[in-house]
C-alpha cells in the first residue's frame, strides 16, 4: 500500500439553521472509488471554457426514491465509467447503532462529508462516500447492452474480510472501465483514470473536501486492514 503525505484538513462548518420547502433543495452524492487492491482511487477530469483540465470525484443528484447511497454509486458509474458499490469501513459518523447494539458492527457505508453548496437558486445537499471497484465476476453479471438501463450492484457481503475481496481478482488484474456511461453530452465529454492516491490529492486540490474524502477513505481501508489482520491473529484458527 503506498504511503500519503499528511495534508491540511478542510474546515468543517459550524451548526446552522435553515428550512426549504420541496422546491427549495435537491439531495445528491458523491463517491471516492478505490482499487484496493493496488491503492489507486478514480478521479474524472474535464475541459473548462479555457481550455484548463479540472479533476473532481464523480458525483451528482439521486433520482427521486433513490437511496442516497445508491445514488452516489449510480452517479459514480455514470460519470467515472467505473462500476463500484459502498465499502463499509470504521469510520467515524454520529449516527446511531441499530439494535442490540452490543452487537454492532464498526463498519459502516455512512457518508464521510456533507456539504451544502448552492444550485441556482436551491440548496443542494451533497453527501460523499467511500466505494470500492468490482471484481471481475461480478461485472461479468452485471453486463448490460449499450443504452440499457443503469442495473446496481449488490453490497458489499458483511463477511468478505478486505483480502477476501482482494483474492477475487487475478495478479495484475485492472477494473473494467465503461464507455458512454454518461447521460449527457458532458458527462460523455469526462474522462476518468485510476491514480495513487497522493497523486489524486494533489490533483483535487489538496486542501479542499474531495481531497480530504479520498484521504479519510484511504486511511478507513488501512485501518480495516489492520482489524481484520488482528482479527486473524486472535482467532483460535490462527494458533
Amino acid at each position: 500500500m503506498s504511503a500519503t503525505k499528511p495534508v491540511p484538513t478542510p474546515h468543517t462548518s459550524a451548526p446552522i439553521v435553515a428550512q426549504y420547502d420541496g422546491n427549495g433543495f435537491v439531495v445528491g452524492g458523491g463517491v471516492a472509488i478505490f482499487h484496493v487492491a493496488t491503492g489507486r482511487v478514480v478521479v474524472c477530469s474535464l475541459q473548462d471554457r479555457r481550455g484548463r483540465t479540472v479533476y473532481f470525484l464523480p458525483k451528482g443528484r439521486r433520482d427521486a426514491g433513490e437511496e442516497s447511497g445508491r445514488g452516489a454509486e449510480r452517479e459514480g458509474y455514470e460519470e467515472s465509467g467505473y462500476r463500484n458499490r459502498l465499502l463499509p469501513l470504521p469510520t467515524t459518523h454520529c449516527q446511531p447503532q441499530a439494535h442490540p447494539r452490543i452487537h454492532a458492527s464498526p463498519l459502516t457505508a455512512e457518508p464521510i462529508w456533507l456539504q451544502l453548496l448552492p444550485l441556482g437558486t436551491r440548496q443542494y445537499l451533497l453527501y460523499w462516500y467511500i466505494a470500492e471497484t468490482l471484481p471481475p465476476a461480478l461485472e461479468a453479471e452485471l453486463e448490460t447492452p449499450a443504452g440499457a438501463p443503469y442495473k446496481p450492484p449488490p453490497p458489499y457481503p458483511r463477511n468478505l474480510s478486505l483480502k477476501e475481496r482482494i483474492e477475487m481478482e487475478p495478479e495484475g488484474y485492472e477494473p473494467l472501465h465503461h464507455e458512454g456511461t454518461g447521460v449527457d453530452e458532458e458527462e460523455r465529454a469526462y474522462g476518468s483514470e485510476l491514480l495513487g492516491v497522493d497523486e489524486a490529492v494533489m490533483r483535487l486540490g489538496a486542501r479542499g473536501v474531495m481531497a480530504d474524502v479520498v484521504m479519510k477513505g484511504w486511511k478507513a481501508i488501512k485501518d480495516r486492514y489492520a482489524m481484520e489482520d488482528a482479527a486473524t491473529c486472535e482467532s483460535p484458527e490462527a494458533v
